[in-house]
Parts: structure tokens; sequence; C-alpha cells
């Protein structure tokens, strides 16, 4: 693979940042957030993968991976956000407290609610998560699609009965296509990303996504990371789990590593001039997961301020994660990871093994004591896409 496969910009953090920049994911929100999950029906924690065997090939400590194929029936992580945002918004409805919040006094009042609708775009998981979630409390729900999307996908999304269709547009014209339908209809947005006078919904999102770290918690007390890679579409996952890290006081910050595709980066943009940076155009990559033009403008000013780099990966770099996580080291467990969920393990393994990068393994500072948590975000949410990158 050769060196424009991966770009990087990477900044030295001396202090946490402003607390007002993390502060939505504190601990007692974590807590009410994963009290929340764990009142779902069959809720369980996904698994932690430690891939000790591919740690020592590459030379670091550790490899840990949080393997989202496994939540719930979902294949993917999304659901974390989609279910706490609706949860969030029905238990306003129903004027229930924090410690009311759970799927059993939620859908106790549920002829309440039942007629809502909520409406939302996606490339695929979001909408996936928000039609599964809809459909478990008992609402409506309309997803949209940006032009390219899969019929696999589509098809996965009307499973949970949602009324769901592929528009002619990108993601961002997409999702501005989902407000515009939420206004006229009195229907309820469901967003992942945020914007000016649009925040209440994706803040909850973002806190969904802090059970992620609640659970490695739990499930590995003895081991913390010293770098974190997250991959970034609109930034909410990579800003809600960098927030949560961030309010860990008794604990030393790892570095933040943000990743994104070289054919959607708009927060490697707006890093590199320095300001909330749209992307145009049709986003070109496999990743679908991470097309996205805009940041986040909830999560962006948290990465700027706290995240040590950023990874622009080509395509490439993916299919390499894939092919790794799905063909392990005699020793490993086996990960089968998507084309979004796989980027960041390609990323660490191109640093690690390919002395074309030896510059981004020095300035990230990966050395043999380095433990690295990595989350592989969704399975083979495209089954065919996955068999043709893993077989080729």
């Amino acid at each position: 693979m050769n060196k424009d496969a991966i770009a990087y910009q990477v900044q030295r953090i001396t202090q946490i940042p402003e607390p007002t920049l993390f502060a939505f994911v504190n601990g007692e929100t974590a807590n009410h957030v994963n009290k929340f999950h764990s009142s779902l029906p069959n809720y369980t924690p996904t698994p932690l993968v430690r891939l000790s065997k591919l740690a020592s090939r590459l030379g670091i400590s550790e490899i840990l991976v949080k393997d989202e194929s496994q939540r719930f029936d979902l294949n993917a992580f999304k659901v974390l956000g989609a279910s706490y945002g609706i949860a969030k918004y029905l238990g306003k409805i129903l004027k229930l407290n924090k410690d009311e919040l759970t799927f059993s006094h939620i859908v106790a009042e549920k002829s309440k609610y039942e007629q809502i609708t909520f409406v939302t775009a996606t490339d695929g998981n979001h909408g996936r998560a928000v039609a599964w979630s809809a459909n478990l409390l008992g609402c409506k729900s309309v997803v949209y699609l940006p032009k390219g999307a899969s019929q696999a996908r589509l098809d996965a999304i009307r499973k949970y009965g949602a009324d769901a269709s592929i528009t002619t547009m990108n993601y961002d014209d997409t999702v501005l296509h989902a407000a515009q339908k939420a206004q006229a209809e009195g229907w309820i947005l469901l967003q992942d990303t945020s914007w000016e006078g649009y925040e209440a919904v994706p803040t909850h999102i973002m806190q969904g996504y802090s059970t992620l770290i609640t659970e490695y918690c739990q499930q590995q007390p003895d081991i913390w990371p010293t770098h974190v890679f997250v991959q970034a579409g609109v930034g909410s996952l990579a800003a809600g789990i960098l927030a949560r890290l961030c309010g860990l006081s008794d604990r030393p910050m790892p570095k933040f590593v943000v990743v994104e595709p070289q054919g959607a980066p708009c927060l490697f943009a707006s890093k590199t001039h320095n300001k909330l940076f749209r992307v145009q155009g049709d986003l070109p990559t496999i990743m679908a997961g991470l097309a996205c033009g805009e940041p986040s403008h909830l999560g962006w000013p948290l990465l700027k301020s706290a995240a040590s780099g950023f990874l622009m990966c080509s395509d490439d770099v993916a299919r390499r994660g894939m092919k790794v996580l799905g063909n392990p080291l005699t020793g490993d467990q086996r990960i089968i990871s998507g084309e979004s969920g796989a980027v960041t393990l390609g990323a660490l393994f191109e640093i690690l093994s390919n002395t074309d990068f030896l510059d981004i393994k020095q300035a990230l500072n990966l050395t043999s004591a380095s433990k690295v948590l990595l989350f592989s975000t969704e399975g083979d949410t495209d089954p065919e896409v996955y068999r043709d990158i893993v077989w080729r």
C-alpha cells in the first residue's frame, strides 16, 4: 500500500479541554444511559476481543476491539444512540424522570405516543437502528437513504416496519430532505448530526454512545488504553466516546485518533481549514457509514480541541482491516467487520507494519508499550460487498 493511502494531522494535547465541551456525558448521565440500555429486552454487552497475537506481530502491547456486529440483532452500534434518543423524547412526553426512563416504564404508556412518527436520513446503520427502536417501543418510522445505497441496506431497514426509500441525493442533502419532511408532516426528526437550532436530539444520541465506554470499563478494568482510534462520519460517535473519556478523571487520557475515508473527510478538512468545513460532491467511498460531508456542529468543537490526531484513509485501508480481522492469526478471535467498522484496524495495521508510515507511528507515539482500543462499529451489514472484498 503506498504512502498516499493515509494522510495525518497530529496535535499535542497538554490538558483536558474546557469541561463545558464534554459535560454532556458526565458520570451520572453515562450511568442513566447504561441503565436504559440494560432495560431493553435481550440486552447484553458486546464482546471485547483481545487480539494478543496480532498485537505481538505488530510490536505493541495490546489491541482490544469492541465487536459491535453483535449489538442485539442489528450488526452495528448505532442502536445505542437511536434507542436512547427516542426514549428521551418519549420520556419527555410521558413526564418520566431519569430513574423511570426504562423500557418497561415507557411501553406501559404506549397508548399515549403510538401515533408518533420518527424520521431520519441514513447511510444504513442509523436508519436500521431508528426503525428497530421505533418498532420495539411501538412508534412509526420513516427512513430516507442517499443515492447509491444498496438494496440490502434498504431491505434491512424495511424489515423493522419502516417506510424506507432511496433518494436521488447525497447524504447531506438527504438529511436536509428528512428535516423538511419532518416539518411538513409533523414528524419527529431523529438525526445523528446537529446544526444550529437542532441540538437536543443529537446530544441524546451522542450520550447513547457512552455505553460503549461503560461496557469497556466493566469488561476490562485492568487494561486501560494508551490510544483510542474511532472512525468518523459526522463525528457524533467520536465525540460521544471522547467526551466520556475526558470525564474519567481517575484514568489517564488516551491519545484519541479520528479516522475518516479519503472520499468524505469532513473532520480532517475542518482541521485543515481550522473551521467547520463541508466537503461537497458525491463523497465516493466504500465506507458507506462514514460518507458524510458536514461535521456535527456539536461534536466538532470537542474533537478540534481534544483529539490527538486525524487520519484520512483510502478505501484500501478499510479493505485491509476487513481481511485482517476476518482472517486472524492462530490464537486470536475472528471478527466479521464491514467497510466502516474495519478502517481503524486497517489504519493501525498499516501504520505499524509499513515503513512508509513510520512518521505517523512516531507522531502518535505508538511504541511497544502501547495499548490500543478500537471499535468494529459494524459487521457485514452489506453481505455481498463484504464477500466481494474479503474473497477478492
